[in-house]
């Protein structure tokens, strides 16, 4: 007798988490018309009984491995290798900390060297499908250097906007890969604003972050691979540093979505949220038990990643955390730049401000008692150090 076939994939269409509005993703588009972020959707219940876990074993180890669980693409699927990076026992680190079970997930292995590869791997790939011609986006580095990349790969112009003060890695990286690059006096904030004046008549689709919805999607795979890393046993705690926060929102989003699947059943990790005491916005949202976070006025980070002055998904990030019993830390850039020492020192990997930002939080925590000697912590190195000189000489 034979097998049925599992469907090429479960995405049932985008609701808006605001206000409740539905659409079917058959063609391009931003935010909700109410100006909230759109999430994807999928028939999880069809999903349970027809995709065991099991299936993924012999699979690529990218992050299309869960391709049943994020939007297709169909033929305009684009993959650089992005996904299944190492998450690494971090027992000497660990053993200095006081923690029995640490663990650090290097988003450094992604192409263009940082976890905005998972997110432009499905936004770009999405993007050709529904007929883009054109991409443009802000960025703080990263973003901007995995769209190039992508964008280079399916044939699509692409235009980035980025700060003055962006490091010049970021810049070069981005123009090798074909993208005309604006550099804009001021933060990310002030980048999206210029990219938003421009766009009448200039014929691109915005690829801002949380400003269409399958960014968010390729960054969730963080929270499959995790717990397919773990024999789908998920961790106590996850460190995550936050900027736009759209990896904190989809790890969340994928806790919720593999316990609706029957593939974990233990309770969901608790998320910290990380950022830089010059630029802190969701932090200062959290302690004063605000539902939303007011923009920080003149952010100030040598971390690029986390110099965000307002998220649009600020209410999601909040909610991920408390709903999850998470807490949100600010740290100092000084404490960046001792937690990327302690970590190339004690477990070989070079990584940039915002990784070494996760120790600095993870120390803070120990010290008050809310993470346990025993709790199984995940610490997120988004990205590699190599981008980032002048935070390895300090």
């Amino acid at each position: 007798m034979s097998v049925p076939a599992v469907p090429a994939n479960f995405f049932a269409g985008l609701e808006c988490p605001r206000c409740g509005a539905w659409l079917d993703g058959q063609s391009l588009v931003g935010t909700c018309a109410c100006g909230s972020p759109l999430l994807a959707r999928y028939r999880l219940e069809e999903a349970a009984t027809a995709l065991p876990r099991e299936a993924l074993a012999a699979r690529e180890p990218t992050l299309w491995r869960y391709h049943e669980m994020l939007p297709d693409p169909g033929a305009h699927r684009i993959c650089l290798g992005e996904g299944f990076t190492p998450l690494l026992p971090a027992v000497t680190l660990g053993d200095e900390l006081g923690l029995s079970r640490l663990y650090l997930k290097d988003e450094a292995l992604n192409p263009t060297g940082s976890f905005k590869a998972r997110g432009m791997a499905t936004a770009v790939s999405m993007a050709k499908a529904l007929g883009a011609t054109r991409l443009a986006l802000p960025s703080a580095g990263n973003a901007g250097s995995a769209a190039a990349a992508y964008g280079a790969r399916a044939g699509l112009a692409v235009d980035l906007f980025l700060p003055e003060s962006t490091p010049v890695p970021f810049r070069l990286e981005a123009e090798v890969t074909g993208a005309r690059v604006h550099l804009i006096p001021g933060s990310i904030a002030d980048c999206g604003a210029a990219l938003r004046k421009r766009t009448a008549g200039f014929g691109w689709f915005d690829l801002s972050t949380l400003r269409e919805p399958y960014r968010l999607e390729g960054k969730k795979t963080m929270g499959y691979e995790i717990a397919e890393q773990m024999g789908w046993q998920l961790p106590d705690v996850v460190v995550y540093p936050t900027g736009g926060g759209t990896g904190l929102i989809g790890m969340w989003k994928a806790f919720a979505e593999m316990e609706a699947l029957g593939w974990t059943t233990a309770a969901r990790p608790r998320m910290v949220s990380v950022q830089a005491e010059g630029c802190a916005p969701i932090v200062r949202a959290f302690e004063r038990g605000e539902e939303t976070a007011a923009p920080w006025e003149d952010p100030r980070t040598e971390a690029s990643g986390l110099r965000v002055p307002s998220a649009i998904g600020d209410f999601l990030i909040l909610r991920a955390i408390r709903e999850s019993g998470g807490t949100a830390v600010a740290v100092s850039d000084a404490e960046m730049r001792a937690g990327i020492r302690r970590i190339g020192r004690t477990e070989g990997c070079v990584t940039a401000p915002e990784g070494g930002a996760t120790v600095a939080a993870v120390q803070r925590l120990l010290a008050c008692g809310w993470i346990r000697p025993d709790d199984r912590v995940v610490l997120f190195l988004t990205g590699t150090g190599l981008k980032y000189l002048e935070s390895l000489t300090g």
